[in-house]
């Protein structure tokens, strides 16, 4: 097994597989039109998101067997077609999920009690209390939509705010734990006063939170996305948001990232004026302590499917 690494990498996913001794390439420069001209001399490859792997990439890849992802979900890969291959696809889901926990609650808590609009008047020379009364996280219900790792990881963290979990997962059952309590679609319309999303971008959850969607909650709820941002249809927030039916918007992720390309979608403008949106550039997984966990265990993960 020789791997092209395409992305940059903690060190210790070198060290790990220098003493198993697996064969590497490091060439994190790399863009996609290089790992082209090249792929077919390796059986693996390492990649975060600098370009998508398609059938069209993947046909070039003709002694490909594994492809491997130092983050949490493939989605930049085509599955699908990758199987068909017989590739192995691996990533450490595992390894971002105490950050992206931590960075929504803090997110939320941010939106409940306005504290980036209350920094900002505050910058402007103005000092409004009554307009920044805040609500408390205590006594209210969270919905997760998702109980994989991130699912757990938030459900574990939201446990000392004294609040109520409830999670939906269309592909599990039985997941009930100490954390979250397993519901059905109807609970969380009915129940939620948060809602949050821990589940992966597929065909069928692209786009999926649209205005339907969104129409069936009962109460008023603050939205937070922290997991693909092709999930959401952001003009149907924007509608929720004006007639009071989303308290409280926040984004890790979006539809569209990076510039100049983010700044020309025809929703930016609107979502960026509001004072009750949160934004962040996709950094909710990406801490200090992720970049190490994200390598190390994927490192784990290579060596066991070698057999290493």
């Amino acid at each position: 097994m020789n791997i092209l690494i395409v992305d940059d990498v903690h060190p210790i996913l070198l060290e790990k597989l220098d003493q198993a001794s697996i064969a590497y390439d490091y060439r994190p420069g790399f863009s996609r039109a290089d790992a082209e001209n090249v792929i077919q001399q390796y059986r693996g490859l390492l990649i975060r998101s600098k370009f998508q792997v398609d059938e069209s990439f993947i046909d070039l890849a003709t002694n490909l067997q594994l492809i491997a992802r130092p983050g949490a979900g493939i989605d930049n890969i085509d599955e699908e077609y990758a199987r068909s291959k017989g590739i192995q696809l691996l990533a450490a889901n595992e390894g971002n999920r105490d950050a992206v926990g931590e960075h929504m609650i803090g997110m939320l808590l941010s939106l409940m009690n306005n504290l980036n609009r209350g920094h900002q008047q505050i910058c402007r020379g103005a000092w409004h209390r009554e307009e920044n009364r805040g609500y408390e996280l205590k006594g209210r219900t969270v919905a997760l939509i998702g109980y994989g790792h991130n699912g757990q990881a938030m459900a574990k963290k939201l446990s000392g705010f004294d609040v109520n979990v409830i999670a939906y997962d269309k592909y599990k059952t039985g997941f009930s734990d100490r954390y979250a309590s397993e519901v059905s679609m109807e609970e969380v319309v009915r129940q939620a006063d948060v809602l949050s999303f821990h589940i992966p971008l597929t065909r069928e959850t692209k786009g999926m939170v649209d205005e339907e969607y969104l129409f069936h909650f009962r109460k008023p709820i603050f939205f937070l996305m922290g997991a693909r941002g092709g999930i959401a249809q952001i003009p149907a927030v924007l509608k929720y948001l004006d007639n009071g039916r989303i308290l409280g918007a926040a984004f890790d992720v979006l539809p569209v990232e990076k510039f100049p390309e983010l700044g020309e979608q025809p929703w930016y403008g609107d979502l960026i004026s509001r004072d009750n949106v949160l934004l962040s550039p996709h950094v909710a997984g990406w801490t200090f302590e992720s970049y190490f966990k994200l390598s190390d265990m994927l490192a784990d993960k290579i060596i066991t499917y070698l057999g290493r």
